[in-house]
Order: structure tokens, then sequence, then C-alpha cells
């Protein structure tokens, strides 16, 4: 159990991430980002879905073999096939954990798995006794959590604890839940499941409302200790709550989020990029924290502030998250004192009229072309010449 104010961080980018369109990785790679997960310090790592493929199989246990560091864990449905599988592949992990998944909502059981509410409750408790049986750490996920019927719910968590579960995951399985609601499904948990205090209750968020983090964030007030989220977000549909902006938060915001955790902040933004090295597609330039744009600013009133003091516009630093420096990028919308130093970084000091005859230059350049080089900053201090325009 961890202490009442430590957070576990669950990641599930060679999982949940890595079974989305354009997110495949074939083996090398996923051992590869494997290490380098474990270098930021996650506590769980899910290295995939043991039965899907002989592939699949192979890398969970090479992952299990020679990662270390986090717990290596491979989800299973309640099926004995799929846990035996699950279980052969982390064995070799010093540390390993079966996580198992069920829905729970009627929807879900009467459409997709044609059982009734008793025969899920037989499932429950059936897999995660069998689970047991192979390790000591086993996870159980009530699929569909956040659309279930609040007693059923109760029932299928007290089943699962009863047989031997160690973590209870609740998940928004299709990003319907508001952060209040999601919350107040924590609360319930821990006031009605016996026994509920010497488990680990967790979070799992998917964004299709925008909302996966602010979710996950509530369920830790609500009373979940691990959250389960992906590098830069990737995941079903819209995505998983994203890992970099869970841990970022819980380090800017100390006063509303009083909790600690192992994460390496400085290997937050070498693993998103080591991501996009793998998959097919980089997060997008806005991403908070890991985006190109995290820590870029083109705007002449923000410059201005971020020269005078950087607190004016960054509540991080680019530093503190591995991420390199404050970028002031040139553009139609800077002023002439991010001009001017520039300039001066470029060898060439200018006195207030220069800057002026050189900034009107600039101007005028800029709302031509959409990315000025520095070439073209020393260009513009020879007035009469001509500067080549790119669209780029």
């Amino acid at each position: 159990m961890p202490s009442s104010n430590h957070i576990i961080f669950f990641d599930t980018t060679l999982r949940d991430g890595e079974q989305s369109p354009g997110c495949t990785m074939h083996h090398e790679e996923k051992l590869r980002l494997a290490h380098q997960i474990a270098a930021l310090g996650v506590d769980v790592l899910e290295a995939g879905f043991a039965i899907a493929s002989d592939g699949d199989f192979a890398a969970i246990r090479a992952v299990a073999r020679e990662v270390r560091g986090p717990r290596i864990a491979s989800l299973s449905r309640c099926k004995r096939e799929d846990i035996e599988a699950s279980a052969r592949a982390v064995e070799p992990a010093p540390s390993n954990r079966i996580h198992i998944v069920l829905a729970s909502s009627d929807l879900h059981l009467e459409c997709k798995l044609r059982i009734t509410r008793d025969q899920a409750l037989d499932q429950a408790a059936e897999s995660v006794r069998l689970a047991r049986s192979f390790t000591e750490d086993v996870e159980f996920s009530t699929e569909d959590g956040t659309r279930s019927d609040p007693e059923f719910l109760l029932k299928m968590i007290t089943v699962a604890v009863q047989a031997g579960a160690t973590t209870i995951n609740i998940p928004d399985t299709v990003g319907y839940t508001t952060p209040e609601e999601y919350a107040a499904i924590f609360r319930l948990v821990k006031a009605r499941v016996p026994g509920i205090d010497d488990i680990v209750l967790s979070a799992h968020c998917h964004n299709d409302l925008g909302m996966a983090v602010a979710n996950s964030l509530a369920g830790i007030e609500g009373g979940a200790r691990q959250v389960e989220c992906t590098i830069n977000g990737i995941g079903e549909r819209a995505g998983n709550a994203a890992l970099e902006e869970i841990a970022a938060a819980l380090m800017v915001r100390r006063d509303k989020f009083p909790y600690t955790n192992n994460i390496v902040l400085s290997q937050l933004y070498p693993t998103s990029q080591m991501l996009a090295e793998c998959i097919a597609f980089g997060c997008s330039p806005n991403k908070a924290v890991v985006g190109d744009n995290a820590f870029a600013h083109e705007s002449g009133i923000h410059q201005h502030g971020m020269m005078a003091n950087p607190l004016a516009y960054e509540i991080m630093t680019p530093e503190s998250v591995g991420a390199g420096h404050t970028k002031l990028v040139l553009g139609k919308h800077s002023g002439r004192r991010a001009l001017a130093d520039r300039l001066e970084k470029l060898g060439h000091p200018l006195d207030r009229n220069q800057v002026d005859e050189v900034y009107a230059r600039f101007t005028e350049l800029a709302d031509r072309k959409k990315s000025i080089y520095d070439q073209d900053l020393l260009g513009l201090l020879q007035p009469g010449k001509s500067i080549p325009v790119a669209t780029v």
C-alpha cells in the first residue's frame, strides 16, 4: 500500500496507447520505449495484452525480462487463456501484475458480452482467484464503470476485493464523465465497499470530451491513488489522460494537489520525443508540457514580459520537463525589444534609432514571410539587400 498522499503512476502507452490507429510498434521499439518509460520513473508499466498475438506476448516477456524499475503488467479479459498467457508473459519480472478487465455497465454486458449481471459477478470472482494463483498483485477494472449502475458497480467491486484483487480500477472508458461525477464515484466506493481501505483505487480516463486529465485529477481528489495514463495522451479514439500533463499539474499546483510521486520530470520531454520516433506521428505543436510551442512566444507583449521575468508567462520552466529552453520566436507579432535582443545575440547591438529603422523593414518582411531565420535578420541590416520569401 502506498502512503495516503503518494500517487502511483501506471503507464499504459505500450498497451492502451499502442492499440490505437497509427501507434503500432514493433518488438525493438516497444523494448526501447519501455526502458525510457522506466527511466521516467513510472511505478507500473503495462507492457501489452499477452493473448492478443504472439508478437505482443513476446514483447511483454522481453520487457519483463530486461526492464528494471517498474512493476510489469499485462492485460487480460476474464478468460482462463488470457490470464494464463499474462502470467507466462510477466513471469520473468522481479515484480509483476495481472490486470483483469470486465464490463460493469448494462450496455456492455448486454450488447457486447451477452451475459447477465450474475454471470459477470461469477466471472469476476473466478478470474481474480485464478490470477492470484499466479501473482500477489492483481488489478481488476470495471470497464465502462462511469456509465454503470452505482449499486451494481459497488457489488462487482466488492466481489473482486473479496476474491483477492489488490487494485481496483474504475475506468471512464468512453470519456463520458465529468470531474465532479468521477470524484463522487470514488467517494462512494470508499464509503460502501467492505475492506476497501486496504485496496489501491485507480483512475483511468479517456479524452473524448477533452476532460481526461481533469477527470484523473478529480479521481485523485476523490480517493484514487493510482492514475493510468499514456505518453502524449495516445490511446483509443481521442486518447487517454496524458501522463506529462498529470505530472506537471501535480508539480505546479502542489497547493491544490499535495501529493508525492516518483516521476522524473526532466524525462517528460525526452520520453515524448522517443514515442514520436516510434509511432506514426508526434504531438501537436500546442500540446501542453511537451509540444513545440509549449515554451515558445511570438507576441511582442509576451516577449517583453518574458524578458523582464519569465514568470510573467511561464508557470514552469522548460528545463524542469527536459524541454531545453524558452524560445522567443520572431514573427509579425513580435516587438522591437525581442528583435533588438536577437540581433545583439547575433553580434549586432543597435541603438534606438537603428532598431526603429530595422524594425520597420522587419515588420514588412514578417507580413510576407511565415518563418524568419537569423540570416533574414542579418539581411535586414543591409537595406539594399533582397531577402527571398519562402512559404514555410
